[in-house]
């Protein structure tokens, strides 16, 4: 679909690798003058290497072999700015402040740090575009709704789809005794090759039958809701039924990835619950100097199964109540000066590793909400409980990709969006997506943004 989208991830690390090396070569060809000098390459190498596998860690915590969907593209300048400023102080305190990583380093390092930085720009910005699908394959939609559309706009205005939308078909306007073969026809005049089908309506169900029998004349299928998935990274709610649940959300059992998982919990809740301990006192000294009120507050949250936990964090509003204070926006307007400082930088939920190390919480999954927003929500949003089926955690997917949280207010088009990551976290949920989200979750941390 895209320059083949799965493989879009192997061909930006694989340039990756290919602009550093070329980057280093350059650098000793500038420096030194002397370009077939295997053994000054070498040399060079080890050091070197390091601050490659390094650089690349960056990449992936920044996002840079994500999905680029337009609005990513709209932010890559600034996130290959971002990364190569945090690779340059990497750098530095690499070359500077540990010996045997010395080569040379304040005229190497600086003509690296330049010349790396411009051919990632080049090769991120420009070069990859080469191995984009120039051939487009046209195709129809038969399917209706804010998704498709969505779907539509994206895959039409990005060049890194091989796929051109050229018409949607609403499949309520289609008549019961619509001629199918009469849309072959039409499809092989027009080099339409692929249809992408929202299965779900039950419209298109009257012609699936005849569906089947265009195969067998080249005609390529896509369920939507895949293909939707695909592209943003989320469920889209209004294209899934109660099929679709008991096919992708059914709960089987995945015991090895359930049993590494609840020991990584309890190894990393605990051996950064007792480092956490560090901060108690000067946390409590600032509370107590600001207010004088108590240093935790605690929250009734909805864990797994739709029961109620109670979860505990430095209290960071000037209210001494517990959760029900913090159902109504108007508590957002509280927040102590030491309050907001504990929020942005995480601190503040530095006692819900006990949680995790009890089990209410897993590190990664959904995040829990309060009591009184998820009575509302499952009453108003569709399929909103599902989220219940596995542990809550203390972070997660939507935590990591969703641009508007609503931070416990009732808004329920950003709930139903949070939701949407939330299924696609359940259905596809491992071990490898639970690194990513880690990750990118320590981007957050260290960034003090998406709070």
């Amino acid at each position: 679909m895209s320059m083949n989208h799965k493989k879009e991830p192997i061909i930006l690390f694989i340039g990756d690798i290919l602009v550093l090396f070329l980057s280093l070569w350059l650098t000793l060809l500038i420096r030194f003058r002397d370009p077939l000098n295997f053994k000054l390459f070498v040399d060079h190498l080890t050091p070197f290497a390091i601050l490659f596998a390094i650089s690349i860690l960056i990449f992936f915590i920044a996002g840079l072999y994500e999905k680029h969907t337009v609005l990513y593209k709209g932010k890559l300048p600034q996130i290959i700015l971002n990364s190569q400023i945090t690779n340059a102080v990497v750098a530095i305190s690499l070359f500077y402040f540990f010996p045997h990583f010395i080569v040379a380093p304040k005229v190497t390092l600086f003509i690296y740090l330049v010349i790396s930085s411009l051919l990632i720009s080049w090769w991120r910005m420009k070069g990859v575009s080469r191995f984009e699908t120039k051939k487009k394959e046209i195709s129809i939609v038969i399917g209706r709704g804010p998704e498709i559309d969505e779907m539509v706009k994206e895959i039409n205005n990005n060049s890194r789809y091989g796929i051109f939308i050229d018409e949607v078909i609403d499949p309520d306007t289609l008549p019961s005794h619509y001629d199918i073969k009469q849309m072959l026809e039409s499809a092989k005049v027009n080099n339409i090759s692929l249809f992408i089908i929202d299965t779900a309506n039950e419209k298109t169900k009257v012609f699936l039958e005849a569906f089947y029998r265009m195969i067998f004349s080249g005609v390529r299928f896509v369920d939507s809701r895949e293909l939707y998935e695909e592209v943003f990274g989320r469920v889209p709610l209004s294209l899934v039924d109660y099929d679709w649940f008991l096919s992708n959300i059914s709960l089987y059992p995945k015991p090895i990835y359930s049993l590494v998982k609840r020991i990584m919990d309890i190894l990393i809740s605990g051996i950064l619950g007792l480092i956490s301990l560090i901060f108690y006192p000067f946390v409590y000294l600032v509370i107590k100097i600001e207010d004088k009120g108590p240093l935790f507050i605690f929250q009734d949250r909805i864990g797994k199964g739709g029961k109620r936990i109670r979860i505990v964090k430095f209290r960071s509003m000037s209210r001494n109540d517990n959760a029900e204070d913090y159902d109504n926006k108007v508590v957002e307007n509280k927040v102590t000066k030491v309050g907001s400082f504990l929020r942005k930088t995480r601190i503040d939920e530095l006692p819900q590793l006990w949680n995790v190390f009890k089990g209410d919480l897993s590190l990664i999954g959904p995040r829990p909400e309060l009591p009184k927003p998820v009575e509302l929500y499952e009453k108003e949003i569709s399929y909103y409980n599902v989220r219940h089926l596995i542990t809550p955690g203390l972070s997660g997917f939507a935590q990591i990709y969703h641009e508007n949280p609503s931070h416990h207010s009732f808004e329920i088009n950003e709930a139903k969006n949070k939701l949407s990551y939330d299924l696609f976290y359940i259905k596809n949920r491992s071990l490898i997506l639970d690194l990513k989200i880690t990750l990118r979750t320590i981007k957050i941390l260290l960034t003090f943004v998406g709070r």
